[in-house]
């Protein structure tokens, strides 16, 4: 028990004046005579008896009314250590994620825990708190609640360390403050939890789903295609043991093309196949119905008419391979020999093979830097026998180092980077027992530029620095068994498809998307985004013959986009959410050491509220006082 006036206490040393007062008292009882001595000495026994009894029941009452008096002022309570902290602050975070889309008992979980903080919020102390994708600091209770209940999901989800990180920028520097983090989320499986810094009360309350089953529509891709058909595979996935069909249907600018069902007995969905007319532009939406999750039930996507990759191949050797990669419906593919090259040609190309040229003179080393400084994409196929001035002044100029005298030494192919960005999605895991292909002689380099491909003593075959890539070898038939390797054909094919991207399907929000738009803009031109109700302007950089437009938190709503300059339509695009969130699996906060874990958001408000209050008794002692006052007055009244 604790005392808000403790010093008033001193005030029971005087409850020893009336113990004094009746120990010390000194009158005496008078003799009256009587004729009847022995019946006068019985009474007189008798009522010292009583008279003594009384007195002393007197003293005990008028002592503890004195004492209830006397703790009445002192004010005694009762309180934890949260309560009387004198400096609190509270940050809370709201999971917004697209997870937080799953019903739960009263309906979606994310709505309903706004609704309860809506509702449980009131006093006047500020509120700083923050979602996966904006934050408030020192906001009033009044304008919390004004703005909890607009609350949007948000396709970013953040980690637990990122939230302690993040909470942390938002409480104040003061010491002795006690800090309160209330974390409202599913907990959907992101990583470990981090540890808890001792300055920090860690609230966690696991709002959770009444299902975790879910369908999904987890991609879409282009099987195969004609001259008059696309054949595109829809992958449909599921969590828990859901067996049922799925109908999956099939829109074209809001126009049902097909509809079809898809079989998830397998372990991990099923994939339905859609056939559909390639003579135009197709602006598609995928459809399943699923009431638990609804974010994933969509998948935007669009087709349009195929703009070419232009590609230019500079010979000196068999260009043969290369005229087979290249004449594809995707590419403008040509080719000169070095002695008949046009430099006109060079700046409205995408990307230029030179191919085993023996030397490449200052006047085409000028233009290709041209070229690449524009954007422009070159690989450089060493011949087996090359001028090694020239050559070192250009790719010097390319950052890409200095190449010396050949080594006659056979050498096997045997590393690939699979992480790099010619490589994904080539290989579904790293290949361990790969065919590698082999060189009869290599050029020793001297460079900091990425490897993409190496030796068998990890001396680099393929370099990479920006849009620039240079093979250490001569790659003809004569010096390499490289093309005929399954690896000639993404590994160049990426490199040119890598130089203009063309439009993919769809986008993820999120993710750094880069989108090249062959149009040619004014000083004043730019591209926009938009869709039947907003836009925006990407960041964009404007090349020679292009532009590079790169998205990536907007736009923040799946569907489908149109890129426009002023009012000319250019290109469709798509965007769609990631489909991490689709797995409804789950971290369990009690294993969170250190956090205190609660099922609902009534039951953590009732927990703050019990460790805030402060148990007052002063009432109880004033109320004591006044029965013991009364006891003595009926002992004085009453007890004969």
């Amino acid at each position: 028990m604790q005392f808000k006036h403790p010093e008033i206490l001193y005030a029971l040393f005087l409850l020893l004046i009336p113990i004094f007062i009746h120990l010390f008292q000194l009158r005496r009882f008078q003799k009256v005579d009587f004729t009847n001595v022995a019946f006068l000495k019985k009474v007189t026994i008798q009522t010292r008896k009583s008279s003594q009894l009384k007195k002393w029941l007197t003293l005990l009452m008028r002592l503890l009314a004195m004492a209830a008096i006397i703790m009445t002022f002192a004010q005694p309570f009762t309180a934890s250590k949260t309560a009387l902290s004198s400096k609190k602050e509270t940050v809370i975070y709201i999971d917004n994620s697209l997870s937080m889309q799953a019903k739960g008992a009263k309906g979606p979980i994310l709505e309903r825990a706004l609704q309860d903080l809506f509702e449980k919020t009131s006093g006047s102390k500020k509120i700083s708190w923050f979602t996966n994708n904006s934050e408030r600091k020192n906001t009033a209770p009044q304008d919390f609640k004004s703005e909890i209940l607009s609350v949007e999901y948000s396709q970013n989800q953040l980690t637990p360390s990122q939230v302690l990180l993040k909470a942390n920028q938002l409480f104040s520097n003061e010491k002795d403050v006690l800090k309160r983090l209330v974390y409202l989320s599913d907990f959907q499986q992101k990583e470990a939890f981090p540890e808890i810094p001792e300055d920090l009360i860690v609230d966690a309350v696991q709002l959770k789903p009444v299902k975790t089953s879910n369908i999904a529509i987890d991609s879409v891709y282009v099987a195969s295609k004609n001259a008059s058909t696309t054949q595109l595979k829809v992958k449909v996935s599921k969590t828990a043991n859901e067996t049922s069909d799925a109908p999956i249907s099939l829109f074209n600018k809001e126009k049902l093309i097909a509809k079809t069902a898809t079989d998830l007995s397998g372990n991990s969905g099923g994939t339905i196949t859609f056939d559909i007319d390639n003579s135009e532009e197709f602006i598609g939406k995928l459809e399943v119905n699923e009431p638990n999750l609804p974010f994933d039930n969509t998948l935007f996507f669009s087709i349009n008419k195929l703009g070419k990759i232009k590609v230019l191949t500079i010979n000196e050797a068999d260009g043969k391979f290369l005229q087979r990669l290249f004449e594809k419906e995707e590419f403008q593919f040509t080719q000169q020999t070095f002695k008949t090259l046009n430099y006109n040609e060079i700046p409205d190309q995408n990307f230029i093979v030179l191919n085993e040229l023996k030397e490449v003179p200052a006047s085409l080393a000028t233009a290709l830097k041209a070229f690449s400084d524009d954007g422009g994409s070159v690989l450089i196929i060493p011949a087996a026998e090359v001028d090694y001035n020239s050559y070192n002044n250009y790719i010097l100029t390319m950052a890409l180092g200095t190449i010396s005298e050949a080594k006659p030494q056979e050498k096997k192919i045997t590393k690939i980077v699979f992480s790099h960005p010619l490589f994904k999605d080539v290989f579904e895991k790293e290949v361990a027992n790969f065919q590698y292909p082999k060189v009869n002689s290599f050029y020793n380099i001297s460079t900091n530029a990425t490897p993409a491909i190496s030796f068998e003593d990890n001396q680099p075959f393929l370099l990479q620095k920006s849009k620039t890539y240079l093979f250490t070898a001569a790659i003809n038939k004569e010096n390499s068994n490289f093309q005929n390797s399954p690896l000639v054909v993404p590994t160049i094919y990426n490199m040119a498809l890598q130089s203009l991207p063309l439009p993919r399907l769809y986008y993820t929000i999120g993710e750094q998307n880069s989108i090249a738009i062959p149009v040619k803009l004014g000083p004043d031109e730019i591209l926009n985004i938009k869709d039947s109700t907003a836009q925006f302007i990407p960041l964009q950089q404007t090349k020679a013959n292009f532009v590079l437009m790169t998205t990536t938190d907007e736009p923040n709503k799946a569907g489908n986009y149109q890129i426009v300059k002023e009012n000319e339509f250019l290109e469709n695009i798509s965007y769609n959410y990631a489909r991490s969130e689709s797995e409804l699996q789950y971290l369990n906060p009690e294993d969170w050491k250190g956090a205190e874990v609660y099922n609902t958001v009534d039951d953590l408000f009732d927990s703050i509220s019990e460790a805030n209050s402060i148990n007052s008794f002063w009432k109880w002692f004033a109320i004591f006082a006044l029965l013991f006052l009364t006891i003595e007055m009926l002992i004085l009244k009453f007890f004969k």
